[in-house]
């Protein structure tokens, strides 16, 4: 089996490649903004995490690149966010359920849902930014970009919170317009959402305190095409969202302030490809003829030298496996190191 993909460290010199991503991924995409001086920082930001040069290991931010082996291109990238809420406010809106009830209108009764403004995930480490190529899905390559953030976790658990957390995009046209936005947002902000998400990218999100409204919102005194939306993800994210159901992360009635996108949550210990993964020692070697070989996932488990690449794996035993000459190339490994793997149940 030929390896195809490999996930790795990003690097400052990936700029290009990274602009070319964010025009790609579309409007409401917040992570990200195709804005090269923010881009830029954000590289940056990712090189100091994995060597481990930030001031505070709560403040590291890992992006990861997903290069084409045969071609040397980066066609897609996903990354982890330590701790949330920790260098800037993390707002969302909470879906609570008030019983209404009156016995002067003959014991009358009945639930309304209402949208309360909350900062309440600090601290928990946010996975995201999982984006490919249209001409580069499938095969295997979601599963790679998406599995490649939890075998960083497995590899170097002490950096990461025992609580995890991912946003998906909310529904946005083509044209960038969110339903829930224009019915709602829009009220309070006077703006586009175009440019409301890039101040959330791109500044402190200050102007979120400032403007957003102290009281809870009921759902029922919403346009019919804003409550249609609420807790639904993108079209284009619907695969993303299945993955992390797969892994254990369940709606948490909490979404996007902006486009009334799901945020789901699980614990770290949890989420299965950490569950399943497994330390190693992996030897150079045919297995496509091996009848009992898989498919997987194999990770160098190491800082700053991260990699993960898809392949076929025979177990040789609880702590040996073979894998293909090309695939510890991909990974820069030699025969008898230790590595990290997941792979598929029979």
């Amino acid at each position: 089996m030929a390896t195809t993909y490999v996930m790795r460290p990003s690097r400052p010199d990936d700029l290009d490649a990274l602009m070319h991503l964010a025009e790609l991924s579309g409007p409401g995409f917040t992570s990200l903004p195709v804005d090269e001086p923010i881009l830029a920082e954000r590289l940056a930001k990712s090189d100091r995490a994995f060597h481990g040069r930030q001031r505070n290991l709560q403040y590291g931010k890992y992006l990861l690149m997903m290069e084409h082996v045969p071609t040397g291109q980066v066609v897609g990238c996903s990354a982890v966010k330590a701790g949330t809420g920790i260098d800037q406010p993390f707002f969302n809106y909470r879906i609570i359920t008030l019983a209404q009830a009156s016995a002067a209108a003959g014991n009358l009764r009945f639930d309304m849902d209402a949208l309360v403004l909350t900062n309440e995930y600090v601290g928990y480490t946010e996975v995201g930014t999982l984006f490919l190529k249209p001409d580069h899905r499938g095969g295997g390559a979601g599963r790679l970009a998406a599995q490649s953030r939890y075998l960083l976790m497995a590899a170097a658990p002490d950096r990461f919170s025992d609580r995890v957390l991912a946003e998906l995009r909310g529904v946005v046209d083509e044209q960038g317009v969110s339903p829930f936005w224009e019915c709602l947002g829009r009220h309070f902000f006077r703006m586009d959402f175009a440019e409301a998400d890039k101040l959330s990218a791109t500044t402190d999100n200050q102007f979120i305190m400032d403007l957003m409204p102290r009281y809870p919102i009921y759902v029922d005194v919403l346009p019919t095409e804003a409550r249609e939306v609420i807790g639904r993800c993108h079209a284009e994210g619907v695969g993303a969202y299945k993955l992390l159901q797969w892994e254990g992360f369940e709606f948490d009635r909490t979404v996007d302030i902006f486009d009334g996108g799901p945020l789901v949550a699980a614990q770290r210990r949890h989420i299965k490809t950490i569950q399943e993964s497994r330390l190693v020692s992996v030897e150079a070697g045919d297995t496509s003829g091996d009848p009992e070989a898989r498919q997987g996932l194999l990770s160098s488990n190491r800082l700053p030298d991260f990699r993960v690449t898809l392949g076929k794996f025979a177990r040789r035993g609880e702590a040996n496996i073979v894998a293909e000459p090309e695939v510890l190339d991909a990974l820069k490994m030699k025969a008898g190191s230790q590595a990290r793997v997941w792979m598929r149940s029979k």
